[in-house]
């Protein structure tokens, strides 16, 4: 890689990754000990979990365009501002419902990946190797995340067992504002600017959206399934429709509709979202099963935050060697085969859960074959979103897989709020923990998820993952 982009973009950058990671993997093993410090149930750490997700699905397509029309370091600067601001507030909230509230901006940090890739592109664009380049320095900064998400968690369990819970929650606030100073004096601005606007009805009615469907399941958690439920959540579907209608008529939508819709598209983008369901909702219970105390209700392993740390460092480990291997195993088999192979993985570990969560050692086991799979679909799923779009949308397509990930994720941690807590008073008198049968749903929903995403993939035509749409099509023609 160019010296002089590695040592000074890149570099910068690579501190801005490297926070994003910290950020995912620091507070997991911290939840149970989050939630004691809040007085709140077990279950109810995935409503964190939920909101930020329901805002990530929001900003990341919003604010990915707001940089390419204003400048992806204007827009990367105010991202680090607004994380900083949420991480210090996590410190020091003293409510839940002001707690969930710095939780959700927090999200911000998910727009981070794409603006980087974004300005390293823009710096490399007009050099002879700038496609290299920007691969190249794209790899470097995802190896900083992946780094860093493994650092976070060792360090948040073991710094949750020595400081108090403000000075620990402290840390990842000082590396993002770090972040941020290194971002406002090493990073130029690239001066790459281009036209167009924000699709600001989208963006209402897919918040609007969003936020009933996951108020519903709120709901259903505070009062069971009643009339109202339905309704709102009746609205939400009502609203989606409506988003789909108004973005299928739009010249330069928030989401292109018909690029969902094409046939090597779909079953990518399903599995997509899918795959969300267990990559992002389900650390939290994850977590929480982990740190429950067997004595108290007769499930769980009982481990601190400093031991609850090393199991979700193998998870974030496996999720490492799970992409690395996809890169080698593509290379001699069908990178469709290895896909389909990977969400069979995430599956087999998850519902293996469900007869097998008895011993520590059984359950960092399940987690590692889940992780392998979960790794590999990380790495593989924006690239073959790509080679099924059609050139000119393959930057859409890969977001995309972002974008509904994340949405998957909403749901999935809204739902396990629910699941969580169902039976709680019946199972485990006054204990905050989770239900067995609670884990036991989401151990299954992971496992039937994965199961059904390994099906789509089925769907995708096999040239769909060498060639894009226009070649299909091409062949298709070529045929008849």
């Amino acid at each position: 890689m160019n010296a002089k982009l590695a040592g000074g973009v890149v570099g910068a950058l690579v501190v801005v990754e490297g926070t994003s990671g910290v950020l995912q993997g620091y507070y997991t093993p911290l939840l149970t000990d989050i939630a004691r410090h809040l007085g709140i149930h077990d279950a109810d750490v995935n409503w964190l979990e939920a909101a930020q997700l329901l805002l990530s699905a929001i900003v990341v397509p919003v604010l990915a365009r707001l940089g390419d029309i204003i400048g992806h370091r204007k827009v990367l600067l105010a991202s680090l501002l607004v994380t900083a601001v949420a991480s210090w507030s996590l410190a020091f909230a003293p409510s839940f419902p002001l707690y969930i509230l710095a939780w959700a901006i927090q999200g911000f940090y998910v727009v981070w990946l794409p603006l980087n890739i974004a300005i390293i592109h823009s710096r490399a664009r007009d050099r002879e190797d700038g496609a290299a380049l920007t691969r190249k320095g794209a790899g470097v900064i995802v190896a900083a995340l992946q780094a860093g998400a493994i650092l976070g968690a060792l360090a948040g369990g073991q710094l949750g067992g020595m400081l108090p819970l403000w000075a620990t929650l402290s840390v990842p606030a000082v590396l993002v504002t770090v972040a941020f100073l290194v971002v406002l004096l090493k990073v130029p601005d690239t001066g790459v600017r281009r036209e167009g606007s924000v699709d600001t009805l989208g963006a209402v009615i897919l918040t609007l959206s969003l936020v009933a469907l996951t108020g519903g399941l709120s709901l259903v958690r505070a009062d069971g399934f009643t009339p109202w439920v339905a309704v709102v959540i009746a609205i939400g579907a009502l609203l989606m429709w409506l988003f789909v209608r108004v973005e299928g008529a739009k010249q330069d939508p928030l989401v292109d509709i018909a690029l969902i819709k094409s046939p090597t598209v779909w079953p990518v983008i399903l599995t997509a979202a899918l795959f969300g369901v267990s990559v992002l909702g389900a650390q939290g219970p994850l977590s929480t099963f982990a740190r429950t105390d067997p004595s108290e209700v007769g499930y769980g392993l009982g481990l601190t935050s400093a031991t609850a740390s090393y199991l979700i460092g193998a998870y974030v480990m496996s999720l490492l060697v799970g992409a690395l291997l996809f890169a080698r195993l593509s290379a001699r088999f069908s990178p469709r085969g290895v896909l389909i192979a990977a969400s069979f993985l995430v599956a087999g570990g998850y519902l293996a859960l469900i007869p097998l969560h008895g011993s520590t050692a059984v359950v960092v086991g399940c987690m590692v074959v889940a992780g392998l799979g979960s790794g590999a679909l990380v790495a593989a799923l924006p690239a073959a979103a790509a080679s099924a779009a059609p050139a000119h949308q393959t930057a859409m397509a890969t977001g995309l897989t972002n974008t509904t990930k994340t949405i998957g994720g909403t749901f999935a941690s809204a739902a396990f709020a629910v699941a969580l807590v169902s039976g709680a008073t019946a199972g485990a008198g006054e204990s905050t923990a989770g239900t067995l049968s609670g884990y036991m749903t989401v151990w299954a929903i992971c496992g039937g998820t994965a199961i059904v995403a390994a099906l789509c993939l089925f769907a995708v035509p096999k040239v769909a993952f060498q060639h894009n749409i226009d070649a299909v099509e091409a062949e298709a023609a070529g045929a008849r």
